[in-house]
C-alpha cells in the first residue's frame, strides 16, 4: 500500500485550473521528486495534499485514509508534515525555540533525543541556537525550517523548493542532507526546480507541466530522457 495516494487531484483557482487531474504515488521509505518549470503547479498540488487550499477535487489518501476532509492540523498529527516554500520560520524566536514549535503537539519523552539528532544532522543550528532565526543565513533559515519539521517526526514529509534562492554550495548541502533524512527512514516527496540534483538524489520522478504529470519514471531514467534533459537540464536537442 502506498503511503501516499493521490487519483484525479485538480486545484482550481476561481476559473483557473491550476493542477489538472493529477495521480501521485508515494511508496513508504522513498524520496521521491517533482520537477518543473515555475507555475506548474507543483506548489499548488503540495497545498492541497495538506488542506491549506480550496477548490480541491479528487483523491488524497495517506497511509490509507481518505484526508481530503480532515482539518489542515490534524495532519501533522498523523505525520504528513511540510516545509513550504520561503521556509515560514519565526524570525524573531531564537533557533532552539522554532525547533520547539515543531514538537509542540508531541507528549512522548523522547523529544530531547530528537532534538539532539536534528542538531547532528545541522551543525550550523547547534552553533546558533540561542540566535533568532531572522538573523541566519537562507541556508541556515532552510536548515531550521526543515529541523523544526523533523521535530515533529514525520512520517512523509513535504519539501516546497528548499533550493530556492540559495548559493550553490548551500544547494548542494541541503539536497545531500534531504537524502540523509531519507536513508534514515522518512519518506519524503520533494518538489525541486533544480531538475538534476533532485533526481540524482531520488528513486523515482514526475515531471508536471502546466497543471498536469506529462513523465513518471525512475530517476535514472528520467536524468537520461532527452525530453526533460532539453527541458531542465539546459541541454541541446539531440
Amino acid at each position: 500500500m502506498s503511503l501516499l495516494e493521490v487519483r484525479a487531484l485538480e486545484v482550481h483557482y476561481g476559473g483557473i485550473r491550476a493542477v489538472k487531474g493529477i495521480d501521485l504515488d508515494v511508496e513508504p521509505g522513498e524520496l521521491v521528486c517533482l520537477i518543473g518549470a515555475n507555475g506548474a503547479g507543483k506548489s499548488s498540488m503540495l497545498r492541497a495534499i495538506c488542506g491549506l487550499v480550496h477548490g480541491v477535487r479528487g483523491s488524497v489518501r495517506y497511509a490509507g485514509e481518505e484526508i481530503s476532509g480532515l482539518a489542515v492540523h490534524e495532519r501533522p498529527r498523523r505525520g504528513l508534515v511540510m516545509v513550504p516554500e520561503g521556509r515560514g520560520i519565526f524570525p524573531q524566536l531564537t533557533v532552539a525555540e522554532n525547533l520547539a514549535i515543531g514538537a509542540y503537539a508531541r507528549r512522548d519523552p523522547d523529544v530531547r533525543d530528537d532534538l539532539e539528532r536534528t542538531y547532528r544532522l545541522f551543525a550550523r543550528l547547534a552553533e546558533r541556537r540561542t540566535q533568532t532565526g531572522g538573523t541566519l543565513s537562507g541556508g541556515e533559515q532552510q536548515m531550521l525550517a526543515i529541523g523544526r519539521a523533523l521535530m515533529s517526526r514525520p512520517r512523509l514529509l513535504l519539501l516546497d523548493e528548499p533550493s530556492m534562492g540559495l548559493a550553490p554550495l548551500m544547494v548542494a548541502k541541503i539536497l545531500a542532507t534531504v537524502r540523509e533524512i531519507a536513508r534514515q527512514g522518512v519518506t519524503i516527496l520533494l518538489v525541486e526546480q533544480n531538475a538534476k540534483l533532485a533526481l540524482e538524489i531520488a528513486s523515482r520522478g514526475y515531471v508536471m507541466e502546466s497543471g498536469a504529470i506529462t513523465l513518471a519514471a525512475d530517476a535514472a531514467s528520467l536524468l537520461a530522457d532527452p525530453r526533460v534533459r532539453e527541458a531542465y537540464l539546459g541541454e541541446g536537442a539531440a
